[in-house]
C-alpha cells in the first residue's frame, strides 16, 4: 500500500497538484491567555494562513516535575532562563480548557484547527473535538504506543523529521501504515530555535518524495522566510510556521514569524507556485506575442532573375516572417528564380536547384 498523495484536512485539500498548504503554529505565544489567542488567530487569518495549529499538552504529560540533573536545561539553551523542563513547560502548556475554546472560536471564524498531541489521553480529548488532523512533533517520533493511538484515528497525520533518524522515519511510517493509515505527510525540518539557514538541508525535500513516495513539507525555524519560499520550488506541499502578533512576549516569541514576515512569506510562496507552471517545454502564451522578433532569411538587395544568391543579397535578420535560417547555407551560390526586391521575404521556392 502506498501512501496517499491527496487528502484533506478538514476543507483543506493537500496534494500533487494543489497548492502549497500553510499552517500557522500558535504553539506558546498563546501565553495562557485566551484573548491574546483569539488576537493571533485573527491575524494568522488576515496574513494568509490556511490552518491553525497548536500543541494540546500540560507539563505533567511532557516531563516530572523534578530539579534533577537529568531535567536542567543548560544554560545555553534558549530556555534556559527556566532552568528546568518542568517549569518550561507549565509556562508553555496549552490546557484542555484553553483547547476547547481554540477549537469553538475558529469554526466561529471558520478556519481549520488541527493539534499535537503529546500523551495518549490528549488524543480522546482531541477526538472528542473533531480534530480533523494530527501532527506528531519532532521528539515524539519514537513515542511509538502515541503513533500507534493517534494512526488509529485514520486521520490525516503530519510527522515532522527533525530529531529523526531514517530508522525513526521508517519505524514510524510502518507503524502507521499497520494501522491501515495511509493518509501522511512529512515534514523536513531543523529542530533547533531558531535554526540556521545553513543548515536547512532543503534538497532533502526531493530526497524524501523519492524515497518514501509521500507528501513532504516543511516545518522551519529560521527567521525570515527564505527557507519555506525556497522549499516551495523543491516540491513542498505543507508549510508549518511558527506565528505571532507585535509585542507578545512568550517563550516562543524570539523565533516566532511575526505579522509581516508571514504575510510577505505567503505573498511570495504564492507567487513562486505561480511561476512553477506545469513543467512542459513550450513557449509562453505571453513570448507568443513576440515570436517574430526571431530571425529569419531577407532579400538585403535586388536580385535579378538568374542571378547568383550571396552574402551580398540575402541576410539573416529580425523578424521572423522569412526563411528559416538553417536553410541560409543551403541557398548560397544556387540562382534565384525570379525577379527579387529588396525587403521581400525570402522563399525556399526562389532557389532553382539545377
Amino acid at each position: 500500500m502506498n501512501f496517499k498523495k491527496n487528502f484533506k484536512i478538514g476543507n483543506k485539500k493537500i496534494g500533487l497538484n494543489s497548492r502549497a498548504i500553510i499552517i500557522a503554529e500558535i504553539s506558546a505565544n498563546h501565553n495562557q491567555n485566551f484573548q491574546t489567542t483569539k488576537k493571533l488567530i485573527i491575524s494568522a487569518i488576515k496574513n494568509g494562513a490556511d490552518i491553525i495549529k497548536i500543541q494540546t499538552y500540560t507539563a505533567d504529560d511532557l516531563t516530572l516535575n523534578l530539579k534533577k540533573r537529568d531535567f536542567l536545561i543548560k544554560k545555553d539553551n534558549a530556555w534556559g532562563k527556566d532552568k528546568y523542563l518542568w517549569k518550561l513547560y507549565k509556562r508553555a502548556e496549552t490546557s484542555v480548557n484553553l483547547t476547547k475554546k481554540i477549537f469553538k472560536f475558529c469554526k466561529s471564524k471558520k478556519i481549520n484547527v488541527f493539534s499535537s498531541p503529546f500523551d495518549l489521553s490528549t488524543v480522546d480529548l482531541l477526538e472528542k473535538l473533531n480534530c480533523p488532523a494530527y501532527k506528531i512533533a519532532s521528539p515524539e517520533i519514537t513515542h511509538i504506543p502515541l503513533i500507534e493511538k493517534v494512526a488509529s484515528t485514520k486521520k490525516p497525520i503530519i510527522l515532522s523529521l527533525g530529531l529523526s533518524s531514517t530508522k525513526d522515519i521508517e519505524l514510524a511510517l510502518k507503524t502507521i501504515k499497520k494501522k491501515g493509515n495511509l493518509k501522511v505527510a512529512i515534514l523536513q525540518c531543523v529542530a533547533s530555535y531558531p535554526a540556521e539557514i545553513n543548515e536547512q538541508n532543503l534538497l532533502a525535500i526531493k530526497e524524501l518524495i523519492k524515497k518514501y513516495k509521500i507528501l513532504v513539507g516543511l516545518s522551519d525555524h529560521t527567521l525570515g522566510y527564505i527557507s519555506p519560499i525556497t522549499s516551495i520550488a523543491l516540491g513542498a506541499k505543507i508549510i508549518e510556521k511558527h506565528f505571532n502578533i507585535k509585542k507578545n512576549s512568550s517563550p516562543d516569541s524570539f523565533f516566532s514569524t511575526n505579522e509581516d514576515d508571514f504575510s510577505l512569506m505567503v505573498k511570495n510562496i504564492r507567487l513562486t507556485e505561480a511561476s512553477m507552471g506545469n513543467g512542459k517545454i513550450k513557449i509562453s502564451k505571453s513570448s507568443k506575442k513576440n515570436y517574430n522578433t526571431r530571425r529569419s532569411i531577407y532579400v538585403s538587395r535586388k536580385i535579378k532573375k538568374g542571378e547568383i544568391i550571396s552574402n551580398e543579397n540575402v541576410k539573416i535578420i529580425r523578424p521572423g516572417y522569412g526563411l528559416h535560417p538553417k536553410f541560409y547555407k543551403f541557398i548560397l551560390n544556387k540562382k534565384s528564380k525570379k525577379n527579387l526586391n529588396f525587403g521581400d521575404r525570402f522563399k525556399l521556392k526562389y532557389v532553382d536547384e539545377k
